[in-house]
């Protein structure tokens, strides 16, 4: 159960993401996933984003739910998220993309290994100790991380620019950034 600034929080943070995945779709229909001719990176892109918004759509709405443990919801939605890496990693070694999608691909994949099987632990961990807020103050840390992936995860789905931190760096340093991969002539 939340309650007070945990409950502010999880409310504004289910509305905006609510909003955001009603975008994403938007996002989808517009960059053709399917017949793009780098479509499994687009469909990762694609997935990763759905994903990050509505785990945290969904353990946000749980958590809101009277007499809800919010490690319920954690543990499910992180469970499902290692899922989804399982299969994108299998998706990915079975397409076997380019050297620099494929390091692009794992480093996501890593982040969201490492958000999920935290939200799952800290989940576990709010069950057996309700009144501890250190593992309900990270669930709220992996919640805000997976919107912040999931809008840059969007941005490059519809041809933004990369929002990476090589690309990042590159701007800062007064260079052009590299581009996206799919915009690479050597695919």
């Amino acid at each position: 159960m939340v309650d007070g600034a945990y409950r502010d929080f999880l409310a504004a943070l289910a509305g905006t993401t609510g909003a955001l995945t009603g975008l994403l779709f938007v996002a989808i229909s517009v960059a053709r996933i399917n017949t793009s001719k780098h479509r499994l990176t687009r469909q990762v892109r694609a997935g990763a984003a759905l994903i990050a918004f509505t785990n945290a759509l969904a353990v946000s709405l749980f958590a809101l739910v009277p007499g809800t443990n919010i490690g319920y919801p954690a543990i499910v939605a992180g469970a499902v998220g290692l899922l989804f890496v399982a299969a994108a990693v299998r998706s990915m070694l079975t397409d076997r993309p380019n050297l620099w999608q494929g390091i692009r691909q794992l480093a996501l994949m890593l982040l969201l290994l490492l958000i999920f099987g935290i939200e799952l632990v800290c989940g576990y961990a709010v069950l057996r100790a309700p009144g501890d807020g250190t593992p309900l103050d990270l669930i709220g840390y992996a919640l805000v991380t997976l919107v912040i992936i999931g809008i840059a995860r969007s941005w490059e789905l519809v041809g933004g620019r990369d929002t990476g931190p090589l690309a990042s760096a590159a701007i800062i340093v007064g260079g052009r950034p590299p581009p996206l991969p799919e915009d690479r002539a050597d695919n």
